[in-house]
């Protein structure tokens, strides 16, 4: 599906999407620096719509920013308006949201960016399950990619740049190519890292492992997982692990914004557990869609209200 809806917010005003355009000479399409963060916004059951924690993607988008020292000439709470703005200008109740911060176009085109303008962008479109409506009840297959993730010293891993996604634009064509539905990538010791753009978790005997915050991008999916399984009451241990300790799991899935949770039925060939989603990750899929749609009120605070 191509995404489209009427209009783009653009610097500061809204504009029609087929205008929303930059030049040739944007100094981040051809150098790759710029930050931006995906977001979903869901109708909520006892009415309205709400974005799935708002405030902490707009923190997130500001903090790579300053990773990669882009000036933003925003605030974060303009941001967060302009979000808002965005989704009911287009009466949007339910979809994805992708704002964007690049640099322009300007007097230099070397490297370094010198005083080049930053531009920010805010798109929304309707966007249902990212790898499919089938995928979050059956799972998916995946396959351990040739291609490692990125050292912490090679790129900033807890930058959402857009850079960094060329690692994964390579990894999934090659999953994709070779019949699977995902990449699962190893860090550069190895270890099971994430997804092509999920963060990844497995389940043994009852108990959840994720890998560490070392290489793997703070997912704020993951991080609301995490919260989810502790109050729930299951066991859950933020810890490497080995792609063959994976194999053996009881059950395995993805998460992340656009995932949302994914089941994961192979690896490299290996049937997970009994090969669909899990008693585990049914559980949290359960849960969190009563999250995010608002029939939970214990994360509330989590929700940011509005009506188009």
């Amino acid at each position: 599906m191509s995404p489209k809806t009427e209009l783009i917010w653009f610097d500061g005003a809204l504009v029609p999407w087929d205008e929303a355009r930059v030049h040739v000479m944007t100094h981040t399409l051809h150098y790759g620096v710029g930050v931006f963060e995906g977001i979903r916004a869901y109708k909520q059951a006892g009415g309205g719509s709400a974005v799935f924690r708002l405030k902490e993607h707009v923190r997130r988008l500001f903090e790579s920013a300053k990773i990669v020292e882009i000036a933003m000439p925003f605030t974060q709470e303009r941001i967060v308006e302009a979000i808002l703005e965005t989704l009911k200008a287009n009466k949007l109740e339910e979809g994805y949201i992708r704002p964007i911060t690049f640099i322009g176009t300007g007097m230099s085109f070397g490297v370094s960016p010198g005083k080049n303008p930053i531009h920010n962008a805010i798109c929304v479109w309707p966007w249902g399950a990212y790898l499919g409506e089938e995928a979050l009840e059956l799972g998916i297959r995946i396959k351990t990619s040739s291609f490692a993730r990125h050292h912490v010293n090679v790129m900033m891993t807890k930058a959402k740049v857009c850079g960094n996604y060329v690692n994964s634009v390579l990894a999934k064509t090659e999953a994709l190519a070779d019949g699977y539905d995902e990449a699962m990538l190893l860090d550069t010791d190895g270890f099971v890292s994430e997804g092509s753009g999920e963060n990844i978790f497995m389940v043994k005997d009852g108990a959840i492992k994720t890998p560490p915050l070392t290489s793997v991008l703070s997912g704020i999916t993951r991080d609301a997982i995490i919260t989810l399984a502790r109050d729930l009451g299951i066991p859950l241990r933020e810890e490497r692990f080995t792609r063959d300790e994976l194999y053996t799991a009881d059950e395995a899935f993805f998460s992340g914004t656009a995932a949302e949770i994914t089941p994961i039925r192979e690896i490299d060939r290996r049937v997970i557990g009994q090969g669909r989603a899990g008693e585990v990750t049914k559980l949290l899929q359960k849960e969190f869609f009563r999250m995010v749609k608002g029939e939970n009120p214990a994360y509330a605070s989590w929700l940011h209200g509005y009506t188009v």
